[in-house]
């Protein structure tokens, strides 16, 4: 028997008061408690170095992936004076477009990297991408006046028609603007900002909709792309009316699309329906979750809805966590287990619940082991490369288990990477913070294979040295 598990049984035996009860052992087989379970993705507590790693490799790949240039789309020859913007000059392509919604989450997601690790890599990895389209928008502005033709992954930055164009990227662009005023974001601020505010379809109520597939239709993911930018500009301007906005827009959705008996949300909701489809998917979910989490970072603490947003959030955590499956990940339709394993939603499920253990909104022994197992599933998600694997593609609002059941995944769908650096932030805040404790402290920590033919207790009884 090796020392250190001699060292193991003693300390256990001695910890328990169970020292004296040694000679009560009939047998001189090793105790079976104490063999290594046969955890697949991996078990225990993370270090922050390690988390930090898988971090780095999905940065290193993005960057890759997202050249923050442009070019001439005629010649391919980058263009580097912004007066010689024309209707040909493009946004150098990469494997992600600059300006998505999913990438308006990466940046808030690298920020948040950067606040967690000090590593200014994350934080121009933003600065950069965003001062870029600050810089060139003006230019790309006139172009299209005269001609009514420039790059499209432009023209939604200069002319957003949807939440998708515009949330994301602006509740980002927000809290660097807060950071560092000297970015010269404020119009694209004023922008954005002014189109969810002013622009976009709403029920008679004031929530935020769509006209898709039918009229006055509610879809889980707008929660996201309309609401953080509404609380983010309360903390923006000073101006309290966003906050109630904001609390109010919360609310209204989780009226409609909240399911109180599962502690989940629906993904879409009809006004003309009677009878609403109630299809869990895990990532619309992450979306909702992730809204509250932005909410309460800036609603003040006296805001008479304050509590209300802190319950709901404390419900669905409630209800996620029941649904969590044994190897860290949540199913994409979540109570649905015959559906597919699926990283971002566990991604951001996995931040979530480290920001709300954080900032004392959930109990950090009841869901510590949650977010750990979650962490261990992510970076069994992410590739040597840096690829995020097991990634529903986009996914419009469906009516049936099987629309949502056979969306495909691809390394290239672009909301996993966001989530996953965000959810890694937070597990180091996690880890610097507090330790999340995960269930069996005797089995993770040891580093050998229990023997299971060496006795380790003498015929009398006593241990064996």
């Amino acid at each position: 028997m090796t020392n250190y598990m001699k060292t193991i049984v003693a300390s256990l035996m001695l910890a328990t008061g169970t020292l004296a009860m040694a000679q009560q052992v009939n047998d001189s087989n090793t105790p079976l408690h104490l063999m290594r379970p046969a955890y697949k993705i991996g078990y225990g507590v993370s270090s922050v170095e390690q988390v930090k790693q898988t971090m780095d490799r999905v940065l290193k790949y993005i960057d890759g992936e997202t050249p923050a240039k442009l070019i001439n789309g005629k010649t391919g020859e980058e263009v580097t004076k912004w007066k010689q913007i024309d209707a040909d000059t493009k946004l150098k392509p990469g494997g992600f477009r600059l300006t998505s919604y999913e990438w308006g989450v990466t940046y808030s997601a690298v920020l948040a990297a950067y606040e967690a690790t000090g590593d200014e890599a994350y934080r121009d990895y933003a600065y950069n991408r965003m001062q870029l389209l600050a810089s060139i928008a003006p230019y790309y502005n006139k172009v299209y006046k005269k001609t009514n033709k420039i790059d499209p992954n432009v023209r939604r930055v200069i002319e957003p028609h949807a939440l998708d164009d515009a949330g994301a990227i602006c509740s980002a662009m927000i809290k660097a603007m807060m950071k560092d005023k000297g970015l010269g974001l404020e119009n694209l601020i004023a922008n954005y900002s002014d189109y969810i505010l002013n622009k976009e379809y709403r029920l008679a109520d004031g929530t935020f909709a769509r006209i898709r597939p039918q009229k006055n239709t509610l879809w889980l993911d707008d929660m996201f792309m309309g609401i953080p930018t509404v609380a983010y500009m309360g903390k923006y301007t000073g101006d309290g009316k966003y906050y109630d906005e904001a609390a109010r827009q919360v609310l209204q959705f989780a009226q409609r699309m909240f399911v109180k008996e599962k502690g989940l949300f629906r993904h879409g909701w009809v006004e003309s329906m009677s009878d609403h489809p109630a299809f869990h998917w895990g990532r619309a979910n992450g979306w909702a979750i992730l809204t509250m989490c932005e909410v309460l970072d800036v609603l003040p603490e006296n805001h008479p809805k304050r509590s209300d947003i802190l319950e709901l959030l404390r419900a669905h955590v409630r209800g996620l966590a029941a649904l969590q499956h044994h190897d860290g990940f949540w199913h994409q339709l979540l109570d649905r287990n015959d559906t597919y394993l699926e990283t971002s939603a566990t991604a951001i499920y996995a931040y979530c619940f480290a920001h709300a253990i954080n900032k004392g909104w959930i109990d950090a022994k009841a869901y510590g082991p949650v977010v750990q197992l979650a962490w261990h599933a992510i970076e069994s998600a992410v590739n040597e490369k840096g690829q995020v694997e097991n990634v529903c593609v986009g996914t419009g609002m469906g009516f049936d288990p099987s629309f949502y059941a056979y969306r495909p995944v691809h390394v290239m769908a672009a909301h996993g990477y966001g989530p996953v650096i965000w959810a890694g932030a937070e597990m180091i805040n996690l880890l610097k913070q507090q330790h999340p404790k995960s269930n069996d402290s005797a089995v993770q920590f040891y580093d050998e294979e229990v023997p299971t033919n060496e006795p380790i207790f003498n015929y009398d009884g006593s241990i064996k040295f």
